[in-house]
């Protein structure tokens, strides 16, 4: 039901008012819940691009205006995680638990160890194999974040044998899906 009908259904029971089809007051309440209908889609609209949890486009991209590098763009919700996560940094953002809840601000998962050298970290994406995509973007957003003190080294993951054991990949399998040996590294 739009604002016409709710216009109309306000003033029937006061009886002076011509409604039927056609009329000059129905067609003047037409036109005002046609034009209420217009703000209320205007509102709406501002209200879910203006809020982090439901932005969706328009909204997330003047979020993302606000820091020197946008997130790598997987998908929607990976895109509010990674700008909630970078508007979590502040001037005590330097610890390793705080780096962790900051760093998934490039896009996607990624995960500070400490290294057993004194100032160095290694950086873990756990739910990628091989090198992410975006990984240029990925790489200057995490070095932003982390403090400028700390060597960094990036860890790729790839499938490794004990996996192909536990899922019982055969050398078969391998030739059937005709791999090469950097797609059978990656295969997830």
């Amino acid at each position: 039901m739009g604002y016409c009908d709710y216009l109309k259904n306000l003033l029937r029971p006061l009886g002076i008012y011509d409604l039927t089809d056609g009329s000059l007051s129905a067609s003047e309440l037409e036109a005002l819940g046609h034009g209420l209908d217009g703000a209320e889609a205007a509102v709406d609209y501002a209200e879910r691009e203006g809020s982090l949890p439901t932005a969706e486009g328009e909204g997330l991209d003047l979020w993302e205006s606000l820091f020197a590098s946008a997130p790598v763009h997987y998908s929607t919700q990976l895109r509010r995680e990674a700008i909630a996560a970078l508007l979590r940094i502040g001037g005590d953002s330097f610890t390793l638990d705080a780096i962790n809840d900051t760093i998934s601000g490039c896009g996607i998962r990624a995960v500070a160890q400490e290294k057993e050298q004194f100032g160095y970290i290694r950086v873990i994406f756990p739910d990628v194999a091989g090198i992410p995509e975006g990984f240029d973007q990925i790489r200057t957003i995490i070095l932003d974040i982390i403090p400028c003190h700390l060597e960094v080294e990036f860890y790729f993951r790839y499938l490794t044998w004990a996996e192909c054991h536990e899922r019982g990949i055969t050398w078969a399998y391998i030739h059937q899906k005709e791999h090469t040996w950097f797609s059978f590294q990656i295969d997830v």
